[in-house]
């Protein structure tokens, strides 16, 4: 054999190689940046009992603050036959006779038109046996339409019921697309899946071990499901997991007063069988309500926290539950129940927001029936003269004590406001260490804060701590309308040691 070939020879192996290599997944201190709403797709098993209808109305509250691209019916455990997307756009229809109302409240509304639109039949057979080569379902080409258009931003893929839709589009995108594409649209896509409904999930993330996937690994059943993160949005009667939540606002009887009897929408929100809105924290993490839980799930926010980590039986690491109890680096939250006792769950992570979200929620409903100035509105959290509700990131030193200033933050509605700063004490796990740190006037506009080190301390003490640490420090802002609305606010502190420049 010549040089030239033999180079050549070795040239083609090298890259046959690469292209064989699968995507490699984001590190999991990557930040999502991107400006603008975030872009959606739901796959739901609507039909098969009241929850999801129930999501969905909150979904169409919440779509002027997010690009709805595709929704889709498919199938699941539950339902493993049938398809209802004439459920979803029964839903829409009841959307479009509030939407004028909507527009006096805020902008962006989209078209009940172009939603109905984007309702699409996913597969409507039951799991990856409905999945194959001459399988795609036009809500999976929806799906791989969506994540290959040209966006900066990333496609979150929130799945109510089985998976195996996104995984026809894979399937498709797999046999289709060069390596380099396939690669490029597996890095834009972001999936919560209400733990596994089908065999299809355990099998995507087999088979694509760069996707970025948040999930409570589970047997396509509810065996798993009262450990799962997810049932903190109401799961306390049912799974009975739910120690030191606040129940009321999850009640039948909360929702008729508050919900189903709002308008030609709040009609078409069902009484629930097991619990209220089961797959809502799929994207309820979404809402820009200033605590951007979007931009990384070891942050928190309504639709939970997840830490990064390989459990038994997968293949790689997601974000899912779990974590090392040694470290304290674990999913789940330390919070002060309505008992007036501490509470450690990952259903914590999500109820500890309930009664901010319920509220926000039942003004929105409102919004469907009353003008402006018969309704309230979410005030504005501003810190150090900073509008918005972008994150604030400062970097402290160990020792270093100052001050963050909200006193600027306003009401549309010119309600007075009050302010509780707090040590989101577990946000940040993929950083490193997490820092500790000290806060004074915690109910005042001005909060005073002390930086104490760069690690808080391990199970055993004598552990030395190295290199810098992280704190999210959130400011929740809540008016005295009726319900009350509150707003948040994320200052994140890089913490280096007294001896590390910065």
């Amino acid at each position: 054999m010549k040089p030239a070939k033999r180079t050549g020879l070795l040239a083609a192996c090298l890259l046959n190689s690469a292209i064989l290599l699968p995507a490699q997944a984001l590190p999991p201190t990557h930040v999502d940046t991107f400006a603008s709403h975030p872009r959606v797709v739901i796959i739901s098993d609507i039909g098969n009992e009241p929850d999801d209808q129930m999501s969905f109305v909150r979904l169409l509250l919440y779509s002027n603050e997010i690009d709805l691209e595709a929704m889709i019916a498919t199938t699941s455990t539950w339902q493993k036959a049938a398809t209802h997307p004439e459920t979803m756009r029964q839903l829409i229809d009841a959307y479009a006779q509030v939407r004028p109302s909507l527009l006096l409240h805020a902008q962006g509304w989209p078209v009940a038109a172009d939603l109905a639109a984007r309702v699409f039949n996913g597969q409507t057979a039951y799991g990856l046996a409905a999945t194959g080569p001459g399988e795609s379902s036009p809500g999976s080409q929806a799906l791989l339409a969506a994540a290959q258009r040209d966006d900066s931003r990333p496609l979150w893929v929130c799945i109510w019921g089985g998976a195996n839709t996104l995984a026809q589009a894979l399937i498709d995108a797999r046999a289709t697309l060069a390596p380099v594409q396939l690669a490029e649209l597996i890095a834009r896509l972001r999936v919560y899946s209400i733990s596994d409904q089908d065999d299809a999930g355990p099998w995507i993330r087999r088979e694509f071990p760069g996707l970025f996937y948040i999930v409570s690994p589970s047997s396509p059943t509810s065996g798993e499901y009262l450990y799962a993160t997810w049932t903190g949005i109401s799961g306390d009667g049912y799974y009975r997991n739910g120690e030191g939540a606040d129940w009321t606002t999850v009640t039948n009887e909360w929702l008729d007063q508050h919900i189903r009897n709002q308008g030609p929408l709040g009609k078409v929100y069902p009484r629930f069988m097991f619990i209220m809105e089961g797959d809502t924290p799929s994207f309820l993490g979404l809402i820009d309500n200033g605590l951007n839980a979007y931009r990384r799930p070891d942050w928190g926010g309504w639709g939970g926290r997840y830490v990064y980590r390989q459990p038994f039986g997968e293949a790689h690491p997601i974000w899912t539950q779990g974590g090392d109890e040694f470290f304290r680096v674990t999913s789940q939250d330390t919070v002060l129940g309505i008992d007036g006792e501490q509470h450690v769950s990952d259903q914590a992570t999500i109820w500890r927001w309930r009664t901010a979200f319920q509220n926000d929620f039942a003004a929105r409903m409102a919004w469907t029936v009353a003008d402006f100035a018969h309704a309230n509105h979410n005030p504005l959290a501003v810190v150090d003269g900073k509008t918005g509700t972008d994150p604030i990131e400062m970097d402290v030193t160990v020792g270093q004590s100052f001050t963050l200033d909200a006193s600027a933050s306003k009401d549309p509605d010119g309600q007075p406001l009050a302010f509780h700063w707090f040590h989101y004490a577990e946000a940040g796990t993929a950083d490193g260490n997490l820092a500790a740190v000290t806060l004074s006037g915690a109910d005042t506009p001005r909060l005073t804060l002390r930086v104490d080190a760069p690690c808080r301390l391990f199970w055993l003490p004598m552990i030395p701590c190295k290199g810098s640490g992280t704190a999210h420090i959130i400011l929740a802002v809540t008016d005295n309308g009726s319900p009350q609305l509150t707003s948040y606010r994320r200052v994140i502190l890089h913490v280096h040691p007294a001896s590390e420049s910065k």
